[in-house]
């Protein structure tokens, strides 16, 4: 497992943007896939989008797809998702989670085993 830290919620009107960051704590050692996932109010938490270890690969909700975007920093251990357009239907708490990379899974949350503490995303109307 490995901490980390979620950054970057916040409130903001619907059709703005936000920037989340996750990082680790430490140096992650292995290749690690990581993802965002959400919960909101009197729903079950739902992925978002994932990355690949390397970078190449990125996964999306369908929902999300075309607004927003997951990068990553090996070098800071670190991972972004950038979100456009929001709706108010964004609006959750955001987690960052990561795991070993087996090159499958990617939006499937038994997968991850290593979870930030959330950050929490109001898009008003």
């Amino acid at each position: 497992q490995v901490p980390l830290v979620e950054s970057g919620g916040g409130l903001v009107q619907a059709g703005g943007s936000l920037r989340l960051s996750c990082a680790a704590s430490g140096r992650i050692r292995g290749r690690y896939a990581m993802a965002w996932f959400r919960q909101a109010p009197g729903k079950s938490r739902e992925s978002v989008a994932a990355i690949a270890w390397s970078g190449g690969n990125t996964y999306y909700k369908d929902s999300v797809n075309g607004r927003f975007t997951i990068s990553r920093d090996n070098a800071r251990n670190t991972v972004y998702l950038q979100m456009n357009s929001l709706k108010p239907e964004d609006t959750a708490v955001y987690y960052c989670a990561a795991r070993i990379d087996s090159g499958l899974g990617y939006l499937s949350e038994h997968e991850y085993d290593s979870w930030g503490q959330g950050t929490q995303v109001t898009v008003s109307s």
